[in-house]
């Protein structure tokens, strides 16, 4: 809404991309600086689930996807978007977001096996030609980005994905 995007303004941020729910239960955003001359497209769900824009950075296009995955179903959740967006998604595509799910049996401390929903996200992951940005150049990290204390674990449920043959930039950049 206007009223949640005047929270958002940011000295230096000059264009605000999002998507939300009537619920308020979701909600992506992405920031664009002032200082970037990015022409861009969007295509954004009604469910504030992801939001994705298309541009060009130096005459290079680009795509940019954020996805925010419900607590409950995120593994499904994060599948359908990917699929729907699969024509979308190419080498110059990055993701990232909340997908409130592992994608690695190191991202959590407890070391239990990943689950049938987790598995199939996965491999949808591999058939879209996407990896996991972090643990591509961290294989053996044991990091986190979540606590739960509730059930007092740690985990890595945020992510970066990106095209596989985009790793390289991504090594420059480390």
């Amino acid at each position: 809404t206007y009223e949640d995007t005047y929270r958002l303004k940011i000295e230096g941020w000059k264009k605000i991309f999002h998507s939300n729910g009537n619920e308020k239960t979701a909600g992506v955003t992405i920031l664009k600086s002032e200082k970037i001359d990015f022409k861009t497209k969007t295509k954004r769900d009604k469910e504030g689930h992801y939001i994705m824009i298309k541009g060009s950075i130096q005459q290079d296009d680009i795509t940019i996807l954020n996805i925010y995955a419900p607590n409950t179903g995120a593994q499904r959740c994060i599948k359908e978007i990917l699929s729907e967006l699969k024509k979308e998604i190419g080498p110059k595509t990055i993701i990232t977001g909340d997908f409130n799910t592992l994608l690695s049996t190191l991202g959590r401390t407890s070391r239990e096996k990943i689950n049938k929903e987790t598995s199939d996200l996965i491999c949808t992951i591999y058939h879209v030609d996407l990896i996991d940005i972090y643990r591509t150049f961290h294989p053996r990290a044991t990091e986190y980005t979540f606590f739960s204390s509730t059930h007092g674990l740690f985990s890595r449920i945020d992510h970066t994905l990106c095209h596989k043959t985009s790793s390289e930039t991504f090594k420059k950049l480390k």
